[in-house]
């Protein structure tokens, strides 16, 4: 498979899985809708799905940038199974799906869990639940993820995202307990950006003897450790981090999966430390940029470059036109803009 990396990756033990789910470049996928009826855009969220797939970019369905809050049960379904025959039809059989279940009650993200592995998803991510985040103690947390995990019926990765999640950031300690005790999770996605965090976890489950003191429920589903932006990718290989799962990924595919295989790279060849820095720096100060304009932001740049973006969804104000300009305007977005179009073949670099 091109562009497989372990870089630490804890091994492999117990049940096979069809998708492997490897180290690299994963984005959440933008859900489209039609203008009006704020119906699903099918056409435009599988040509997204393709064009990332081209550029070894592994899909995520929906997640927070996928606006899953606003998706029914068989929306979700729809995306997936979509998305599953999009990537089948263009040749992307082995590209695996990582669906978002997190919902408000377990009992709803085990629900939902089902329901994806049903749709043809390969692996779940799950939010913490904030709605009552006064009351869920450490203890509610963890008795709320070792119950998904052992219900679901695909691999679970945790999504540490304390600004979605009413403030709740998860520390490592809790990170690490649930990777060694439920043998069917198998990674975390830290939008919380705490490095130290990701260092502290890796220090563990990145280690050869974790698989053999805690081996995975799935031969192909090891615990991946993946920053939740873009401006650490570099920085989290030299810890063995895994990657990232990044929404930069939608807007610059291919620059942000050169950057990881750069990084990657420059364990074995430090001459290429210069070039992954360089790299670094545009994605870091691009995703910073963009980041603050949210989901309508990412979906003016889709619109911009590649003719589909269109609007969030209600109640989710659309981006304002002086706000779309400036971002268009900015030289950090266009510095990465420049790069992307050479590293994608549009213009010679």
């Amino acid at each position: 498979m091109n562009g497989v990396h372990t870089n630490g990756t804890n091994g492999t033990n117990g049940t096979s899985h069809a998708r492997p789910l490897t180290a690299g470049i994963y984005a959440p996928i933008p859900t489209f809708f039609q203008p009006g009826t704020e119906d699903l855009d099918l056409t435009s969220f599988s040509s997204q799905v393709l064009r990332l797939a081209q550029a070894n970019v592994r899909p995520l369905i929906a997640g927070s940038l996928g606006e899953a809050s606003h998706l029914s049960h068989a929306e979700r379904k729809t995306l997936i199974q979509t998305a599953r025959r999009t990537l089948d039809d263009g040749g992307f059989t082995h590209v695996p799906i990582i669906a978002g279940t997190g919902a408000g009650s377990t009992r709803e993200t085990i629900e939902l869990s089902c329901e994806a592995a049903e749709a043809g998803a390969d692996y779940v991510i799950v939010i913490t639940s904030g709605y009552f985040a006064g009351a869920l103690t450490r203890k509610a947390l963890k008795a709320h993820f070792v119950k998904v995990a052992s219900e679901s019926p695909l691999p679970v990765i945790i999504y540490n995202y304390p600004g979605a999640s009413s403030g709740i950031d998860l520390d490592s300690d809790l990170i690490t307990e649930l990777a060694e005790e439920c043998p069917n999770t198998c990674g975390v996605k830290l939008t919380c950006g705490n490095v130290g965090k990701l260092t502290r976890i890796c220090a563990t489950v990145s280690e050869q003897s974790f698989t053999e003191l805690h081996p995975r429920k799935n031969l192909n589903a090891p615990f991946l450790v993946l920053g939740g932006f873009a401006d650490f990718i570099l920085p989290s290989t030299y810890v063995n981090g895994h990657g990232a799962i990044i929404g930069l990924a939608n807007v610059a595919p291919y620059t942000c999966a050169r950057l990881f295989d750069l990084s990657v790279a420059t364990l074995k060849d430090p001459s290429l430390l210069p070039e992954a820095q360089r790299l670094q720096g545009i994605v870091a100060r691009g995703d910073f940029t963009i980041a603050k304009t949210s989901i309508s932001g990412t979906k003016f740049l889709l619109e911009k470059l590649y003719g589909y973006g269109g609007l969030p969804r209600m109640p989710l104000p659309p981006i304002e036109p002086d706000v779309a300009s400036a971002l268009w305007d900015h030289p950090h977005v266009q510095e990465l803009v420049r790069v992307e179009r050479e590293l994608s073949g549009k213009i010679s670099a």
